[in-house]
């Protein structure tokens, strides 16, 4: 009987503690990005910098749409395009945050990976077309700095973006520039960046040069740089 009650005892124990921590990463689910602002929170980066030629603009034509319900008919993301004379099945790819896989899917060509931040669960990173080092699944746990995988090869470009769970619960795209540290920019200023601006097009820039879209496909001509290149 004693054997029992102490069962049930460290059972409600378990049963409560891991309620709190799921209470816990709920509530801190939302952020509101125009009343605390994006904060500076990315120390690793989720690439091997030293291998890349040159990363397309937030808000760039590159690639296809990839909008929020904020923006529309722009690519709220980032590709980094690797060294012509590099094999480019051998770019690693990391976790940037600690966190837990969110979602898992098999696309065209490898896998995206989407992660949660336990500092900030409200921020989700998608990387696409990795060829994973191991199988991942949904509510697995990653390090800062994992090794998730490489990138999948020459057939496209590793690309990477963040979403915020914003009080409207839409989704509003970040640029992975805004959520970095001002110490991870440094390796990129190394590079050749002068500031975040030289990343990012900023919305007033693209609304007054706007795209047409048909469906996810860019069908007008850009009038904006779309790229930076890394020295």
């Amino acid at each position: 009987m004693r054997s029992r009650i102490l069962s049930v005892f460290i059972l409600l124990v378990c049963i409560t503690s891991c309620s709190k921590e799921d209470d816990t990463r709920e509530k801190n689910d939302i952020w509101d990005i125009d009343k605390n602002g994006i904060p500076k929170f990315i120390k690793t980066n989720y690439i091997e910098l030293d291998k890349i030629y040159r990363i397309s603009k937030f808000r760039s034509s590159v690639g296809h749409d990839y909008s929020d319900a904020y923006e529309q008919c722009r690519s709220l993301k980032h590709y980094f395009e690797p060294k012509s004379n590099l094999d480019w099945t051998t770019v690693k790819i990391y976790s940037p945050v600690k966190g837990i896989i969110t979602r898992v899917e098999q696309e065209w060509s490898g896998t995206k990976l989407e992660i949660a931040s336990d500092d900030y669960p409200a921020f989700r990173f998608s990387i696409f077309h990795i060829n994973i080092s191991k199988q991942f699944v949904v509510n697995d746990k990653v390090t800062e700095g994992e090794l998730l995988g490489t990138h999948i090869g020459i057939e496209t470009y590793s690309d990477i973006s963040v979403i915020v769970n914003d009080p409207t619960k839409q989704g509003r795209m970040v640029s992975f520039f805004d959520v970095m540290t001002d110490a991870l920019f440094l390796e990129f200023s190394d590079r050749g960046l002068s500031s975040r601006a030289d990343i990012i097009i900023p919305k007033t820039v693209r609304d007054a040069s706007p795209l047409n879209c048909s469906g996810d496909t860019f069908t007008s001509t850009d009038v904006l740089e779309n790229w930076v290149y890394l020295n």
